[in-house]
């Protein structure tokens, strides 16, 4: 399964997140290489995710995730 970075950028709305697809790597090293170059010429989020295809990658980078809920400790 390939890698793929992602430029995101915030949308009309907190839920809604405007992706661009930036390229394809086959090797993770590459694509972490590739995004820390972008995101030092920029200040947009560049993100490396995981997927069997780019549709994919983009409905993970879409989902909303639960907040993490803190112990008492971790505050």
């Amino acid at each position: 399964m390939p890698y793929y970075v992602f430029k995101i950028n915030e949308g009309p709305t907190a839920l809604i997140k405007n992706l661009e697809m930036v390229q394809e790597f086959e090797v993770f090293k590459d694509a972490k290489n590739h995004a820390r170059e972008l995101r030092a010429g920029d200040d947009a989020n560049y993100k490396v995710i995981f997927a069997d295809n780019a549709l994919e990658a983009e409905e993970r980078l879409q989902e909303q995730r639960e907040k993490p809920i803190l112990m008492e400790w971790e505050k």
